[in-house]
């Protein structure tokens, strides 16, 4: 297992290019975002999304999240309303995920089993924005909260400690939030909060 050490607001191009190597490779990494950390492989790496479904003991119906560039690219895999867009473009990037339908870009094993949905997000965090950049395309990822714990995972070094001989590399860059990321469902009529986190809901009451 690696740690990279990757500065917060300018990150290194040179830690960024080995994180690529290492999701090219088929690892499954550990990376911060604006909300706690993260779990993350690559798009079609079936392999990888299964070991992140495995640390996170969840089934085909928790919603797995791709994370994006910009909503252009959100556009890609999800469709996306007028409505919906419109919500979107004013909570991105930042700490939210919204579920939607996915398109046929997006591999069935990340959908919901049933309701054909995916999680999204355009994450406000420069490392992450840096890789995303470089690699050209989002990442499936989970929030870091492992089973029977009562908040996410982080600091960089309990991760490493917990996590060391399950993941294939670590992207350090400080301490995360406790918190994760507010999730609304827009599939239905109106927007529906399904998980309350760092991202404040007021402007839907």
């Amino acid at each position: 297992m690696t740690v990279l050490t990757i500065h917060p607001e300018n990150p290194q191009p040179r830690l960024v290019q080995q994180v690529l190597r290492h999701l090219d490779q088929g690892a499954v990494l550990v990376l911060p975002t604006d909300a706690c950390y993260a779990l993350a492989c690559q798009i079609g790496d079936k392999a990888g999304s299964e070991r992140i479904r495995r640390l996170r003991q969840l089934d085909e119906s928790h919603h797995l999240t791709l994370l994006c560039r910009d909503l252009s690219e959100l556009g890609v895999y999800a469709k996306v309303d007028n409505t919906a867009f419109r919500l979107m473009k004013t909570l991105t990037p930042g700490p939210y995920t919204f579920i939607l339908p996915a398109t046929r870009e997006v591999p069935r094993r990340l959908q919901h089993a049933k309701r054909r949905t995916v999680g999204l997000r355009v994450p406000d965090n420069r490392v992450v924005q840096a890789v995303l950049d470089e690699l050209g395309a989002p990442l499936m990822s989970a929030t870091l909260h492992l089973p029977g714990d009562a908040y996410p995972l982080s600091e960089p070094w309990e991760i490493s400690e917990r996590l060391g001989k399950h993941v294939d590399a670590i992207v350090d860059s400080g301490a995360g939030t406790l918190e994760a990321t507010t999730v609304i469902d827009l599939t239905g009529s109106v927007p529906e909060v399904v998980r309350h986190g760092r991202g404040p809901v007021s402007f839907l009451d």
